[in-house]
């Protein structure tokens, strides 16, 4: 089983991710095991402070070290782990504008999913994500990191929703989280191909004179098929040229 610990200043932007989504039912199945740290319970001194102004001076407050070093030693702790740079089983995962895009092919290295990407995915055991904040981090918080990513180039105010959007990612990928297997996850957009989802319909057959493709309700798999595979690079090179190789 897969146990995620996300450790934020902001610990009850968590709440509806945890009781509504994919998530709550991957919990509830027993494929994964999300707990939510506080880092303000290993804040120091008596008002529990997490962030102080920057050596040299500028605008705003960095996070300091001792909480979060505390916060993730006591995780790998609970956990049974000894140390935080054990990292064969466990990534410490930054969110930061500075990391690098988070990307499906990211989603399948921490499920250990075996994709046509990543054939020999290795297995994690623990994921541990630190929700940046204020003007970010001091820098030595980093020597404890094994990733830093960004889900895009723009600036949050915390990492809270990243890690969320990255924690989805991962765990709708976890054997058994969504009906249908495998199949389910491999010809959505960024699977097998890597390209974007073809255009999918449903009743009625038509709608204010627009008509499902004749190929759709033709029974004849191999040519729906051919045609989803066709629209899928038609889509893509259209709308996400980046992705054709």
């Amino acid at each position: 089983m897969l146990k995620i610990d996300i450790i934020s200043v902001q610990p009850q932007m968590f709440r509806g991710f945890l009781e509504e989504s994919i998530v709550a039912r991957a919990v509830k199945k027993g494929a994964c095991e999300v707990n939510i740290i506080n880092l303000r319970d290993y804040g120091v001194g008596k008002w529990k402070k997490c962030d102080d102004k920057p050596y040299g001076g500028g605008p705003g407050l960095l996070m300091l070290c001792e909480p979060w070093f505390k916060a993730v030693e006591a995780a790998c702790a609970a956990r049974g782990e000894e140390g935080v740079l054990n990292t064969v089983a466990r990534r410490i995962i930054m969110t930061s504008p500075a990391g690098k895009t988070f990307t499906q092919r990211d989603a399948e290295l921490f499920a250990g999913v075996a994709a046509p990407s990543n054939p020999n995915a290795q297995t994690f055991s623990h994921l541990i994500f630190l929700c940046g904040h204020y003007e970010g981090f001091d820098a030595r918080i980093e020597t404890m990191v094994t990733d830093k990513y960004s889900i895009g180039d723009f600036v949050m105010t915390g990492g809270e929703l990243a890690a969320a959007a990255m924690v989805d990612s991962i765990v709708r990928l976890l054997p058994g989280v969504l009906g249908g297997g495998p199949a389910a996850t491999a010809s959505e957009s960024f699977g097998r191909e890597g390209l974007l989802e073809a255009p999918q319909y449903t009743h009625p057959p038509e709608f204010r004179g627009m008509k499902v493709p004749e190929v759709l309700l033709s029974g004849d798999h191999a040519k729906i098929e051919a045609w989803r595979t066709a629209e899928a690079r038609k889509l893509t090179k259209e709308q996400r040229p980046d992705l054709i190789k």
